[in-house]
């Protein structure tokens, strides 16, 4: 069975979707059956590279909230994530365009690293407080550590037409399928889940997949907390 995971480093629900999912993974008895492959989908795709700007900063821009109610919508975010043993800088971090970490992406998909280089790449992001926007070095960094080639690691950022085709290609399948926003699971094409469910939903979605393996409607559409190109669903206290 294939489980396509459609996501943006920039999107916290998909740091934390993603950590539930695999809770449910780890326990599925055909594990060791499932092919996970993460696709592309960028919340913010007309941002220009060199556009960076604190998260703060943007969540008050976006949502015309008062910087105590981001702050308090950063320190609800970090305690989810908390909750599923995931660090979280709730203070400190940026925002930028993640298309060359996408590029980056099916480059290490290639060579069988797309994992390792995403799980660095969720890790930097909220975790650590060297920005990954903007970059080229920091991102070179992360995927020499996620045990690919420097070099090709470069070239791939110094040619902006690299991987460009697959990451479109990822969007337009994610607009085809119907996805608004990330987290956006699918399993065996026939099977979605939209947002960063609790793991017992996606315990149930891959049992029925694997059980019936016939198309269903999508579950989770109204509780799973998504980001979309307007934004992520921001925790208000």
């Amino acid at each position: 069975m294939r489980v396509e995971i459609w996501s943006d480093i920039a999107c916290p629900w998909c740091y934390v979707g993603k950590a539930r999912f695999e809770k449910a993974l780890a326990a599925f008895p055909h594990r060791d059956r499932v092919e996970v492959v993460h696709r592309s989908f960028e919340l913010d795709p007309g941002r220009a590279k060199d556009d960076v700007q604190p998260v703060l900063a943007m969540l008050t821009a976006k949502y015309g909230m008062s910087r105590a109610q981001a702050e308090a919508g950063e320190d609800e975010l970090g305690a989810q994530a908390a909750a599923e043993g995931l660090p979280y800088l709730t203070r400190g971090r940026d925002h930028g365009s993640t298309f060359d970490m996408h590029r980056l992406l099916h480059f290490a998909k290639e060579r069988g690293r797309q994992e390792a280089l995403l799980d660095r790449l969720y890790r930097a992001n909220f975790a650590e407080e060297r920005s990954v926007f903007g970059d080229d070095e920091r991102l070179v960094e992360l995927a020499v550590a996620a045990g690919l080639d420097a070099d090709g690691a470069r070239a791939v950022l110094a040619d902006p037409a690299a991987y460009a085709d697959e990451v479109r290609a990822d969007e337009r399948e994610a607009a085809q399928l119907g996805a608004r926003g990330v987290p956006f699971f699918v399993l065996d094409r026939a099977y979605g889940i939209s947002g960063a469910q609790p793991a017992e939903v996606f315990t149930r979605a891959l049992a029925q997949a694997w059980g019936e393996r016939t198309p269903v409607p999508v579950a989770g559409g109204d509780g799973g907390e998504v980001c979309g190109p307007d934004g992520c669903a921001v925790p208000r206290r």
